[in-house]
């Protein structure tokens, strides 16, 4: 079953473009990571999502539901931390986080109380007095206080220490194991590689890749540096080469990206006189520094 299925959602603001086109699905119980630099569109396609703003066309489903037709049951069970959080100044923090849980026909004080020990969250201060990690900490127990079924983080991290980002982590991957799908938008790579199932790339408002982090890394791309004095460029002009740089100062490298029969580059490798070789699965940040080229 997939619990988000969008079909050529595109969204534009007046004649300026948020997303055009985008149509992605996840599945229930994963962990989907939504990836692009600031701008590229994905808060635009949460937004979108929640019912926040409306689509100039396309569809999408959360729950098997229609996000215009069906918005508020579908949030009923939907966890949402946006990138920046706004409150009432004056409220206290116990005081914001038990209006919130009056939303939901259950009774989510016992996990409201879990989470904000696990995130050392001051329940008694008021909002006006908590630093700018501190209201993220407030967003997270937020949109998690109700066990919900969906999970919808975008930029969730921002803000937070170190210590903390593993602490938060540590809830998700907790609340993914008892049965929560996630979908992450984020910016930060690592955060990406180390979490997520399944990653689309999102570039000018359209997708470019989907695929799982896996397949991203090791059945696309292969990393190779070669060293050695008499290494020469244009040997290896191979179809499937790319980001190719030669340097002749210290060690001689010469370093590329290679998708294709690794065969090829063995056997031009074995005519070339060298001191050392390397194959690596590349980064998921170097994948997607490709992409965007």
């Amino acid at each position: 079953m997939n619990v988000i299925e969008t079909k050529q959602l595109t969204k534009f603001y007046g004649k300026a473009r948020g997303i055009e086109n985008v149509s992605l699905s996840v599945k229930e119980g994963e962990i989907f990571g939504f990836i692009g630099p600031n701008g590229a569109g994905k808060s635009t396609t949460i937004r979108t999502l929640m019912g926040l703003i409306f689509p100039t066309s396309g569809s999408a489903e959360v729950f098997g539901m229609d996000i215009l037709k069906d918005g508020p049951k579908i949030r009923s069970e939907v966890g949402y931390l946006p990138s920046e959080v706004f409150y009432y100044d004056k409220m206290r923090v116990i005081d914001l986080l038990k209006y919130t849980a009056g939303f939901y026909k259950k009774d989510c004080t016992v996990r409201m109380h879990e989470l904000a020990d696990l995130m050392e969250l001051d329940l008694k201060r008021r909002i006006e007095d908590l630093s700018y990690g501190n209201k993220k900490k407030v967003g997270i127990v937020q949109g998690l206080l109700h066990s919900p079924k969906l999970i919808v983080l975008d930029e969730p991290t921002s803000g937070l220490d170190p210590l903390m980002q593993k602490k938060f982590f540590d809830i998700i991957e907790g609340e993914n194991k008892k049965g929560a799908t996630v979908f992450f938008s984020s910016h930060i790579l690592a955060e990406v590689q180390a979490l997520c199932n399944r990653v689309a790339i999102i570039k000018d408002g359209g997708i470019i890749k989907l695929d799982d982090i896996k397949t991203l890394r090791e059945d696309n791309y292969k990393k190779i540096t070669l060293r050695g004095e008499g290494l020469d460029p244009q040997h290896f002009e191979i179809n499937g080469i790319t980001n190719m740089t030669h340097s002749q100062n210290g060690q001689h490298e010469l370093r590329f990206f290679f998708k294709g029969d690794i065969n090829l580059i063995l056997k031009q490798i074995s005519h070339e006189t060298v001191k050392d070789v390397l194959i690596e699965e590349p980064t998921l940040e170097e994948i997607f520094m490709h992409y965007y080229k």
